[in-house]
């Protein structure tokens, strides 16, 4: 009787234990699609969303170029990631003064024509504005949360400084993201980088993906981190290439030793406002400021505070590009 009982129980927890196993592998598999998977906006709904979100001068500027034709597109082809494109916008005046805007997550490269604003009308900068992998007309079946896209906006430094350098040796350039973008914009900074990127600007970028992640399932779904993080993390590792542990902003900060000015509004939940003094910290090397938009929500400092905002980015880029 105890041997047939013992074999009944070990039956029932191997049982248990594949039935958990492939509910976890089956969760697994849904969080990866569902995170990663592309949801692309068109060129209008992202026109429409810009124009119903920002002030009414940001509409009637963006109105203004695309009726001389000043946004241009370009195009760069990297291996195993396809062909990726940008669009562009140069200054009414000669110069090398040049600003790389990357987009967050689900956007495309219009959705940064209000910062585009700040720096090619009020500043005369020369813009590029990437669309992300798998973002916008970029090619792509996967989102890379802003990790590998660090490595593209790094292509597409390159692209700008050889297209608005004029006469000059080099550019002058500063990197600026909002969400998604503010992140791969930190992961740059603790790259190499060439010697004609000054400074960054990050907007509510994140600590990590797997803090993201982390966030989001206690948020929407109330889970803890295991095992389903842990699982989607090995999944998309296996698919990707990439975890989400080593995608990881406060590790490249660590690195980070070129000039940063970090914004975040102080009732952000989608990116936590918490967030902000974790990554603060972890630059420790090189100039760093930071601007706190009061009362705003995720990625709504330009839009809830257009003056502030412009004074700051302003006034902290003037101090590194001349």
């Amino acid at each position: 009787m105890k041997s047939r009982m013992k074999k009944f129980l070990v039956r029932t927890v191997v049982v248990l234990f594949i039935l958990v196993l492939a509910v976890t592998i089956g969760a697994s598999f849904y969080m990866l699609d569902f995170a990663l998977s592309p949801q692309r906006r068109t060129h209008d709904e992202a026109m429409t969303r810009l124009y119903k979100r920002e002030p009414a001068n940001i509409k009637t500027w963006v109105k203004s170029i695309e009726k001389r034709h000043a946004l241009h597109d370009t195009t760069i082809t990297v291996p195993e990631r396809g062909n990726l494109k940008a669009i562009y916008l140069r200054s009414d005046k000669p110069t090398n003064r040049t600003a790389v805007l990357l987009h967050g997550y689900n956007d495309r490269a219009e959705s940064m024509l209000h910062i585009a604003y700040l720096y090619n009308y009020i500043l005369g900068y020369n813009v590029l504005m990437p669309h992300c992998f798998a973002h916008g007309d970029s090619d792509g079946d996967h989102i890379d949360m802003g990790w590998r896209d660090r490595l593209d906006a790094m292509q597409w430094m390159q692209l700008a400084n050889d297209m608005f350098r004029g006469d000059s040796a080099q550019t002058q350039m500063v990197v600026h993201g909002i969400s998604m973008g503010g992140f791969a914009t930190m992961c740059i900074s603790g790259e190499e980088c060439p010697p004609y990127v000054k400074c960054f600007v990050e907007d509510c970028g994140y600590t990590s993906v797997w803090d993201e992640f982390s966030s989001e399932l206690h948020n929407e779904f109330s889970l803890p981190e295991f095992p389903l993080l842990y699982s989607t993390s090995a999944l998309c590792k296996m698919r990707y290439g990439w975890t989400f542990g080593e995608a990881s902003a406060v590790k490249q900060l660590k690195k980070s030793t070129l000039p940063m000015l970090f914004i975040h509004g102080d009732a952000d939940t989608f990116v936590p406002y918490a967030m902000l003094d974790t990554l603060y910290a972890a630059k420790t090397t090189g100039y760093k400021e930071k601007f706190i938009a009061h009362s705003t929500t995720h990625a709504r400092s330009f839009t809830r505070h257009q003056r502030e905002y412009i004074s700051h980015v302003k006034k902290f880029v003037k101090r590194f590009i001349k």
